[in-house]
Parts: C-alpha cells; sequence; structure tokens
C-alpha cells in the first residue's frame, strides 16, 4: 500500500525525491507530466517506476539523472542537491549505446579512459566489470557481432566500471524479446547482489519489476503522480524460476489492477483528444 508518510525520504534515504512537478508547453497548452512525485531509495536497494505510456516514468529518469532541469522540487544524493549530472548517478539507456568502432573491452573502458585512468588500470577494471557481466571472451569482439541482450550487458558493464553509488536504468530490455528479457533480469540482479549496488528502473513490463524489484512504484496517468508503492516479498535469491510461482502471479495481478485502471484513463484521453482534432503531446 501507499504509506501516508511516503512524500517524506527515510531517514537513511541514499537518493530522495521530494515533491517534484514538471510542466511542458504544447501547442494546446501547458502539459504537467508529472506531479508532487515523491519517494526515497536506501542504499543496496531495487525499486522499479511502473506506469502506463505517456505517464511522465522517462521525464522522471532524465530529472533524477540530472539532464533535465526546469523543474519544481528537489532530487537529493546522501541529502546533498542533484544539480545536474551526478558523479554517484550512473545511467543506461533503451536506446543502442555502444560505440560500434570500439571492441566489447574498449566500450568498458570508455568512461574510465575520459576521466584520465592509466592505460592498464582502466584495461583491469573493464576487464573485471566485461567478467561480471557474463562476457569473458568477447573482450575482442565489436558490437555488430553480438546479439541485442549482449549489447546492453556491455551498456551496464560500461556504467558499473564507473562505480556508480546509484544505478539508474530506463527500461533497458524494451526491445528485446520475452525469453532474452528474463534471462538478464538474472544476470542483473546477480550482479545487484553482489556489488550491493541501489538499483531504480523505469519499465513498462509487469513481470519485469517483480522479478527484480524490492519495492515497485505505481504511476497514476498523466498527470504522473505516485498510486501505489507494492513490496515484493519474495524471497532472495530470486531467479527467474519465481515467475511460475503462485505468490509472483498475485504480485502481478496486484499491479496490474491498478496499472490497467491507468492505462483505460490514458487510451480513453487519447480517443477524446482525437476526437477534438488534437494531437498526443
Amino acid at each position: 500500500m501507499l504509506n501516508s508518510d511516503a512524500s517524506a525520504p527515510a531517514a537513511n534515504a541514499l537518493l530522495a525525491v521530494e515533491h517534484v512537478s514538471k510542466h511542458f508547453p504544447t501547442p494546446e497548452g501547458v502539459v504537467t507530466a508529472v506531479e508532487d512525485f515523491s519517494f526515497s531509495v536506501k542504499a543496496g536497494e531495487f525499486v522499479s517506476i511502473i506506469g502506463p505510456s505517456g505517464c511522465g516514468k522517462s521525464t522522471l529518469f532524465n530529472i533524477i539523472g540530472g539532464l533535465l532541469g526546469g523543474y519544481e522540487g528537489r532530487v537529493s544524493v546522501d541529502g546533498a542537491t542533484v544539480s545536474g549530472t551526478h558523479p554517484s548517478i550512473g545511467m543506461v539507456f533503451q536506446e543502442e549505446s555502444t560505440f560500434p568502432w570500439r571492441t566489447v573491452l574498449d566500450n568498458v573502458a570508455f568512461p574510465l579512459e575520459i576521466a584520465g585512468m592509466d592505460k592498464a588500470g582502466r584495461q583491469e577494471r573493464a576487464a573485471h566489470f566485461v567478467a561480471l557481466v557474463g562476457l569473458q571472451g568477447f573482450e575482442r569482439r565489436l558490437p555488430a557481432e553480438l546479439s541485442g541482450g549482449m549489447r546492453q550487458r556491455v551498456a551496464i558493464a560500461r556504467t558499473l566500471a564507473s562505480q556508480p553509488r546509484i544505478l539508474l536504468m530506463d527500461e533497458p530490455f524494451a526491445a528485446l524479446d520475452e525469453q532474452t528479457r528474463l534471462l538478464l533480469g538474472d544476470k542483473v540482479l546477480q550482479i545487484q547482489q553482489e556489488l550491493k549496488q541501489t538499483t531504480l528502473l523505469i519499465t513498462h513490463n509487469l513481470t519485469e519489476a517483480v522479478q527484480l524489484s524490492d519495492r515497485v512504484l505505481v504511476m497514476t496517468y498523466r498527470p504522473g503522480r505516485l498510486k501505489r508503492i507494492v513490496d515484493i516479498d519474495l524471497p532472495h535469491p530470486r531467479d527467474s524460476e519465481v515467475v511460475s510461482s503462485e505468490a509472483f502471479g498475485h504480485r502481478v495481478a496486484e499491479i496490474w489492477h491498478d496499472l490497467r485502471e491507468e492505462a483505460s484513463r490514458g487510451i480513453a484521453a487519447d480517443e477524446a483528444r482525437v476526437l477534438r482534432g488534437g494531437h498526443r503531446p
């Protein structure tokens, strides 16, 4: 359930989002993408944010990652306000982000190179994270020689190589088939547990959210507000086999009840907009 004090960051929060709102001008007027959104994430916790299309998930991602300004409210790491990109926050995007001309190892080493780390040091650290994501033996391959799931593992390894305190992922598996998503979820969970990595995942996939998370935050249709927080009390270690369990199905159904309501609101709003001759913002 959504606790009455959900707007207040936990005393031991690593990441806190407090009363964030974001408005965009459109030809039809000002659109509020996110409104009065608050939550916090503790160190080592895996939290997913799920909501219908157009609810402001990616807007929230860009605000937390420091890529989007001009919002109301506050984002902080360890109590310090985030303004712009933050060295404690590493980001993994939905879009293909590997450099096609660089090998797997050189892709992962890239942020260390930019940071000025010596070649031997960055190659050693990059090799460690390549192995961590299960790509040992592929260090000298180019991205074109890899599957989509393998390329996303390269992107995750590259982000982790910078050793961020918070890993922020925006639908990183959206382009993958369901089987690959589930198996890659196993790998992400294994990495998260091994590193005790604080992780925030933006997704529209219920199975993915329940499989990976300690908590799932459900967003309303636009304007995106926090509708509900669902604790995922499935035991760890957790892998894709949990998907077939009764407890897993119960949690998915619980979240789907709220998500279906919000998705229906979104479809109705889009249909009304089309009838008025407007455009979807």
